[in-house]
């Protein structure tokens, strides 16, 4: 770098410091994060690796603000979660991360696009600008001949991908998805992936994918693994200082 050059790195999008969780007390306290710490770089595909059981769910809540450390610290996008109160936290959520989840948690009275509309609602959203964010929407992940549908009449890859729609809705930095293949067969999993891979490079999100699917991994840009309360990059994934 040169001598007069003053910029300073991007910092990282999630930054987590020394995260610790644990679950009951005493000796019978299920310690599920031990001092965890990484950052996750901006626009990329990071792959959260862990076997069921692992903590995967936990990180992921705690990144996304869904749950608060024992001690240790998340940052989103330079902002302190633990600085935040409970107001603070919903509108992180709310305009800042998209959550996808295995279950994919649609209203089934909705069609496709109403789903993807409900967080432009909530923010209040004018109709013209809700209507071509959900028809760009579904567009990007393929259902655009499916808006009207309700969740009942689309298959599973389908409505996951409405899900992840959804999760977009609000132009999010960071996109959190807590195994968002486990209930799909392998093949519409590997295109969901896929789909996950286009939209951080289309949508310049981050996201975070929690998968015990060694198969998936390869179509991540890094690994973190998780393994007895503790996380490790994969040697060739790990982010440059």
């Amino acid at each position: 770098m040169p001598e007069n050059d003053t910029t300073t790195p991007t910092t990282p999008m999630v930054r987590v410091e020394d995260l610790h969780r644990s679950y009951g007390s005493g000796e019978n306290a299920v310690h599920a994060l031990r001092g965890v710490s990484f950052d996750l770089p901006r626009g990329e595909l990071i792959a959260l690796r862990g076997r069921s059981g692992s903590g995967k769910t936990t990180l992921l809540n705690l990144v996304g603000g869904l749950d608060t450390p024992g001690s240790g610290r998340v940052l989103v996008d330079d902002t302190d979660l633990s600085a935040l109160d409970e107001n603070g936290l919903l509108a992180l959520r709310r305009e800042r991360v998209g959550f996808v989840f295995q279950t994919f948690g649609l209203v089934p009275i909705l069609s496709a696009a109403e789903n993807i509309e409900v967080p432009l609602r909530l923010r209040k959203v004018s109709r013209a600008e809700r209507e071509e964010r959900v028809s760009m929407l579904l567009s990007l992940v393929g259902l655009g001949d499916h808006a009207n549908q309700r969740p009942g009449e689309l298959s599973g890859g389908q409505r996951q991908r409405v899900s992840i729609a959804r999760a977009l809705a609000n132009r999010p930095s960071l996109l959190i998805a807590d195994e968002p293949t486990g209930q799909l067969d392998a093949d519409t999993g590997l295109a969901v992936m896929e789909l996950l891979r286009a939209v951080v490079r289309s949508e310049h999100v981050t996201a975070l994918v929690a998968t015990h699917d060694t198969q998936l991994l390869a179509l991540a840009d890094r690994v973190l693994h998780l393994a007895d309360g503790v996380t490790s990059w994969q040697d060739d994934t790990v982010p440059a200082a």
